[in-house]
């Protein structure tokens, strides 16, 4: 959006709260699924409707948060809607990486049944992520990974043991799905190909090619 019509963009329409504030909620483009709640003031919202990414204002820091800043997980925005009360955003984004600073894709992992709360009616059926959305999801993770090195994590034993070990697990997932593609196993085969995929996805990023590459790559030998 141009920049000049960024600033004389007329956001009284919004009923901002007492502090200045709306509540946004963020919803992933492709999952559906609500990320987070977070708070805006006129200025992150101007700042998200510039830049394309979201920008919030830090309630507890009292300034404001362009969301990624530190972690590189930044939310592309697709859409900005407002309620019919005029007092809440919904943010519809491309989430890159974790939304969460668990390390979970959205803020909301903990579920109430577990205490034992019951609810009513039927479940909600939660769309599907396609093959190409989860493949970009995981590979953001990572990346991540391989950036921060979390000691503990697999992906970072990886990273850390180089190349060879890498190639050697590739070499071994191949032969485990050729198994379980010979024993007419679906959920051996879902599992095997599931650990080639990301064994793969991690020789990408070590060796320094992107899956975007990839999948031109891909695109390009439709016939």
């Amino acid at each position: 959006m141009d920049a000049n019509k960024v600033k004389t963009l007329d956001l009284s329409k919004i009923r901002w709260d007492a502090h200045g504030l709306v509540p946004a909620i963020v919803q992933d483009v492709e999952t559906k699924e609500v990320l987070m709640l977070a708070y805006m003031n006129e200025e992150s919202l101007r700042r998200t409707l510039l830049e394309r990414k979201a920008c919030y204002y830090s309630r507890s820091r009292q300034s404001l948060w362009l969301k990624g800043e530190t972690s590189g997980h930044f939310q592309e925005i697709i859409d900005i809607k407002f309620d019919c009360d005029q007092d809440a955003l919904l943010l519809t984004v491309k989430q890159i990486g974790m939304a969460c600073h668990e390390n979970h894709f959205s803020c909301f992992h903990y579920d109430l049944t577990d205490d034992g709360f019951e609810i009513i009616g039927e479940p909600e059926v939660r769309p599907e992520p396609s093959l190409g959305r989860a493949m970009e999801l995981l590979t953001d993770v990572i990346h991540s990974r391989n950036l921060e090195r979390t000691e503990g994590a697999y992906t970072t034993y990886l990273f850390e043991k180089g190349i060879d070990k890498i190639l050697k697990k590739v070499g071994e997932e191949s032969a485990e799905v050729i198994i379980a593609a010979k024993n007419a196993d679906a959920e051996e085969i879902r599992g095997e190909v599931s650990d080639l995929f990301y064994h793969v996805l991690v020789m990408l990023e070590e060796r320094g090619v992107g899956v975007k590459e990839v999948a031109r790559e891909l695109l390009g030998r439709r016939k």
